[in-house]
């Protein structure tokens, strides 16, 4: 047992490079684990500036100095997301408010479509057991609305925090995009040197992650105007609110399209009932769903990411519980970092005599 695992061990990390990316590894995931909270804004700095660095790298190509580029970029930039903060979210707060007041109204109406079970079909619907699961779902309503409101009491103090987060993100943003290459020195000053294998890597995980993160946001628009689109045209409530809810719901693979389903459903049959309209809007949204996974996401990241949808799962469950919701944002990266460690990690020749492996390493 022993000389397997010390085979083991020569195999895979008697390489120097390995032990030095190893220890890059850890000491990186040892920081972002413990100082999550307080590199939150560095986090959306990074990812802001994987974000605009290629719109500023082809204005780069087209002899536009990189200050300037990078001026102009993080201008247009801070100009849509005020045009977001102050436009479009007082009206999905509006929606938000209009959905709690007519939750009493559509919680009456799933009652007393629930109440004609037990006429349908007597054998396996009580009129007792159907008043319990009404009476759970209205404590259950209760109390997230409680938790919604002691939610929003809790997080004034945050404005402040937000506010200061507002200036710093773009500040750090242009510095990032402006000085790119002397950040970049900075940092690989405190790597090891003469690296091949961290530098391969490396480079391989920051195209992809600089990839994915264009790509991710590019498709977070895409479906958010396409479903609301589709849903205006039905006519459906709350059309706003719930094309933004499928538009987020593209950063989880998978889990989030299933449970931005449900309540899209819900919001039709209330509305329409199990009617010709209710039918025509579900089959519009199965479509978009299917084009989006179909079509926009291999067209967006078909260079990007080349994973199995079961490591993507695993992903996203894995660092999701890790780090939350920058965990389940970074799942795909985090996976193509670790296939490519696996990919290119030293792995030595396997030998009928352990002992004498170890020697001649």
């Amino acid at each position: 047992m022993i000389s397997l695992i010390r085979d083991w061990y020569t195999r895979h990390f008697s390489d120097p490079q390995a032990m030095m990316l190893a220890m890059v590894l850890i000491i990186a995931g040892t920081l972002i684990y413990l100082f999550g909270n307080i590199l939150a804004p560095l986090l959306v700095a990074a990812v802001c500036a994987y974000l605009l660095e290629g719109v500023v790298a082809r204005l780069e190509r087209i002899k536009v100095p990189r200050a300037l580029a990078a001026t102009l970029v993080l201008v247009v930039f801070v100009f849509l997301c005020l045009i977001l903060i102050f436009g479009l979210l007082p009206l999905l707060f509006q929606q938000v408010t209009q959905l709690f007041l007519e939750l009493p109204r559509y919680l009456g109406e799933g009652q007393k479509q629930l109440m004609l079970l037990p006429e349908a079909y007597p054998n396996l619907f009580t009129v007792d057991q159907l008043n319990e699961i009404v009476n759970a779902v209205r404590g259950e309503i209760a109390n997230f609305s409680q938790a919604v409101v002691s939610f929003s009491v809790a997080n004034v103090v945050n404005v402040f925090v937000f506010a200061v987060y507002f200036v710093l993100v773009p500040l750090v943003v242009f510095f990032v995009l402006k000085d790119k290459a002397q950040v970049m020195a900075w940092i690989a000053q405190f790597l090891p040197r003469r690296s091949d294998l961290t530098n391969r890597v490396w480079s391989e995980v920051d195209a992809k992650t600089a990839s994915y993160v264009r790509g991710k946001m590019i498709e977070i628009v895409i479906v958010w105007f396409a479903s609301y689109m589709v849903f205006a045209f039905f006519g459906l409530n709350f059309s706003l609110l719930l094309s933004f809810l499928v538009g987020l719901s593209v950063i989880i693979p998978f889990v989030g399209a299933f449970a931005v389903t449900l309540p899209i459903a819900l919001v039709g049959f209330f509305q329409w009932g199990l009617s010709p309209t209710f039918g025509y809007l579900v089959l519009a949204y199965a479509i978009l769903q299917i084009l989006d996974g179909n079509v926009l996401v291999p067209l967006l990241f078909s260079e990007v990411v080349n994973l199995h949808p079961l490591g993507i799962v695993v992903a996203v469950l894995f660092f999701g519980g890790l780090w939350g919701l920058w965990g389940i944002f970074f799942a795909i990266p985090l996976a193509t970092l670790i296939q490519a460690l696996l990919a290119a990690w030293p792995s030595g020749p396997l030998s009928d005599h352990p002992d004498e492996q170890v020697e001649n390493a």
